[in-house]
């Protein structure tokens, strides 16, 4: 659209402007370059993009616990519980997490990170730090668009 040009959107009653495409597509764009930093990022430092988010999880379950369930993480991460079960056992076995039975509730199994899960997740973590605030960004300018 040229200055001076009304914009189509307007009179189709309702469609989105040139400036609220503009601002979706730029947090889309910020989005991927985030989500590809963080699988550069994971793997650079031995995990696998899946692992990495396992560990941000649990590490940063609400409330700053720094354990959860396999429930929790199920809902979180938005997978299946039995994949959650594999991706836990493999972590596990990784020496990256360590699963104990609780002591008020012995059917729920605590998960938490071990040192080197702990080591792993915050060099990755760290090594994003650019892109994170540029997302943080991107969202705050999507926020800012007025909508009708």
């Amino acid at each position: 659209m040229h200055p001076g040009e009304s914009d189509p959107a307007d009179s189709r009653g309702g469609g989105p402007t040139t400036e609220e495409v503009i601002a979706a597509a730029e947090f889309r764009a910020a989005l991927r370059r985030f989500l590809r930093s963080n699988e550069r990022a994971a793997r650079d430092v031995g995990l696998t993009p899946q692992r990495y988010l396992l560990l941000l999880m649990i590490k940063g379950t609400p409330g700053g616990r720094e354990e959860t369930s396999v429930n929790e993480l199920a809902e979180r991460l938005q997978l299946a519980q039995s994949t959650v079960t594999e991706l836990v056992m493999r972590a596990e076995d990784s020496g990256l997490v360590e699963r104990r039975r609780s002591d008020e509730d012995l059917r729920y199994v605590h998960i938490r990170l071990t040192p080197e899960g702990e080591r792993r997740l915050a060099l990755a973590f760290t090594a994003i730090g650019t892109e994170r605030r540029d997302l943080t960004d991107a969202v705050l300018h999507l926020g800012a668009v007025s909508y009708p």
